[in-house]
């Protein structure tokens, strides 16, 4: 019994050493999707599978995973270029992202995971009318994400919102 146990535990060493290494040779990355963008002021419905989050969900009622991708948009207060501008600077400083899409009111972002290089495809979109801007995450491979892209844009919102906090404390000094 002892032998088995040794051996499983070997080959679970040598499965999660296997897993490691191709993520670090690009092999869990993924193909980036060739239909993102806008479409018709809209980004990319959420994916079919619970590995998104969509700040645009609310526009698919009848989406199977509406509930799961809803997530709200970045709400910004001024300028919306202002806003976008921002937006970039907190992606430029962002961990495992590079920005490979920058229009005036649209973004398109990849950003990998540190160990194992999985890449998600986060996008945004100006809405000046509403005051927001707009986000889908999705991770390229897999069926599900453990969470990560809603974390990702949760924490984005974070440090945009303390951005313009910490600004305007700069204005007011």
């Amino acid at each position: 019994m002892m032998k088995i146990l040794g051996v499983s535990a070997l080959l679970a060493l040598v499965a999660a050493l296997f897993v490691f290494l191709a993520g670090q040779m690009g092999l869990l990355s993924g193909t980036p999707p060739q239909d993102l963008g806008v479409h018709k002021g809209r980004l990319k419905p959420p994916a079919l599978t619970p590995n998104s989050v969509s700040s645009q969900a609310a526009l698919y009622p009848d989406h199977p995973q509406r509930a799961y991708a809803d997530v709200r948009p970045i709400a910004y207060t001024g300028d919306p270029r202002q806003a976008m501008t921002r937006l970039i600077a907190l992606l430029e400083k962002t961990p495992g992202c590079v920005l490979v899409t920058r229009e005036p009111a649209y973004l398109y972002t990849q950003c990998s995971t540190r160990r194992l290089k999985f890449t998600d495809d986060v996008e945004f979109l100006l809405d000046p009318a509403a005051s927001v801007i707009h986000v889908r995450s999705a991770s390229r491979l897999g069926s599900g994400d453990m969470g990560f892209n809603r974390s990702r844009v949760e924490d984005l919102r974070a440090r945009f919102v303390l951005r313009v906090a910490a600004s305007a404390a700069k204005q007011d000094q």
